[in-house]
């Protein structure tokens, strides 16, 4: 795993670039302060996007169902895996920590859907 700081001048583009590349992605979001400890705010939603607004000092985190607002951020630190970018944790101006975790979902058939089972080949005959 590889950790790395982003740089505040970098927030908007990198965020911009991320939002056009997140489909298909899930996330869980976790907040971790001294007065509440660590909760979850979302367990494995799909993730719509994440925009950083520069005028606002305001970063959004947008899940179906759940838009998460992270009001001054002070630092951003992304945390890149072997399939690439694992989770993103923001700290905001009183130091609460705010991770936001990032997976594919699993491929599978679905079992209601009678022909949705992939297709095999048949083997040729000797």
């Amino acid at each position: 795993m590889a950790i790395a700081k982003l740089e505040k001048n970098a927030w908007q583009s990198y965020f911009d670039h991320l939002s056009k590349t997140v489909s298909g992605k899930q996330a869980e979001i976790e907040i971790a302060a001294l007065d509440i400890g660590v909760q979850v705010e979302a367990d494995w939603l799909p993730l719509q996007g994440i925009v950083y607004d520069r005028k606002g000092d305001l970063l959004e985190v947008l899940l179906e169902g759940l838009d998460h607002l992270i009001h001054k951020p002070r630092e951003i630190y992304i945390t890149y895996d072997m399939l690439g970018l694992a989770s993103i944790e923001i700290v905001d101006e009183d130091g609460t920590r705010q991770i936001v975790r990032l997976r594919s979902p699993l491929l599978l058939p679905n079992p209601l859907v009678p022909d949705s089972q992939p297709k095999t080949a048949a083997r040729p005959s000797a």
